[in-house]
């Protein structure tokens, strides 16, 4: 449903955007992950056909969106960051309007209305004015109008920026409801939205596509360099000999209950020491209950790949 290649944008001097390309099947929803000023919003820019690349390809729905943006509009809706509306005008009055402006057509506006103020949960609001509403609200109003021509593609820019613990968890949920048989492509650089609202992560830094998976496969990817152990015994005596072993080794331990050890371990490389650990434990007759490798989390991922990029940078 998106297919982009080799985008690349300059503004002035600064290349934002330097050869980001992925592809994103119908019925996936795929997160768009990177820090502030990683290339994301220009990124969403350039898809949505705000501003043109300079560089590259985009297709969204089998349409050529740089060849032919109007066609390629009417098969997406987009969620900007920060959505515009009319806080003098109703929910139901504001969307009749933007219904005109997408070209819905005359004899389905009312339907479609409906369905969009459904799918969004505004029938309570629907004769209020929107800047009565709370911000949680106004964002669903502004994710309504994106709805309004029944697109397949979702393109979201940071849909939950500026929402309290309660609203995000709502626009996480509907997000959830609405990607039930469309294509969604989320922007954000919350490293908890992302990971729970998409089976699938783009991470981009400085304008470029640095890993791309699932969060499972991005964490495996990243996993190693580390391992945990629970051990019966004395803390000083298990972090002595694993210290020993593994001389510039960071040895953590933490008291359990039944004279239990919880022990972690992590080296300077990416190797996997669990093997080695677990031989110096029971060459030391240190008794051994688990023995697992560290896995990474996302937030693990995120700050290991940037790093690398700046790393290659420098």
């Amino acid at each position: 449903m998106i297919e982009i290649a080799d985008l690349h944008r300059w503004f002035g001097s600064v290349h934002a955007v330097r050869g980001v390309g992925f592809e994103i099947p119908a019925g996936q929803v795929v997160g768009l992950l990177g820090p502030n000023g990683a290339g994301k919003t220009t990124t969403l820019r350039m898809l949505t056909g705000i501003i043109r690349p300079q560089k590259g390809s985009i297709r969204i729905a089998g349409v050529d969106a740089i060849a032919e943006p109007t066609k390629s509009r009417r098969g997406f809706g987009y969620l900007p960051e920060s959505a515009p509306s009319y806080p003098e005008m109703s929910v139901s009055g504001f969307l009749r309007y933007r219904s005109q402006v997408l070209g819905v057509p005359r004899g389905s506006r009312k339907s479609q209305i409906a369905k969009a103020m459904e799918e969004c949960q505004l029938g309570s609001v629907a004769k209020r004015r929107i800047g009565q509403l709370s911000k949680g609200y106004r964002q669903r109003v502004a994710l309504a109008s994106a709805l309004l021509h029944d697109p397949k593609v979702l393109i979201l820019d940071e849909p939950t920026n500026g929402l309290d613990p309660t609203q995000i968890r709502e626009a996480r949920s509907l997000i959830g409801d609405l990607a039930q048989d469309r294509t969604v492509l989320v922007s954000s650089h919350i490293l908890p939205e992302i990971e729970r609202t998409c089976e699938r992560v783009i991470i981009i830094g400085a304008g470029k596509v640095l890993a791309d998976g699932t969060p499972d496969e991005l964490c495996r990817q990243n996993t190693g360099g580390g391992c945990i152990a629970e051990c019966k015994g004395h803390g000083a005596k298990i972090s002595t000999t694993l210290a020993e072993l593994f001389p510039g080794t960071e040895v953590s331990t933490t008291p359990l209950e039944g004279g239990w050890w919880r022990v972690e371990v992590r080296t300077s490389d990416a190797n996997d020491p669990c093997e080695q650990v677990g031989a110096a434990l029971g060459s030391a007759r240190i008794q051994i209950r688990q023995l697992r490798p560290t896995v990474a989390g996302l937030e693990d991922v995120f700050v290991r790949v940037l790093d690398e990029s700046a790393g290659a940078e420098a």
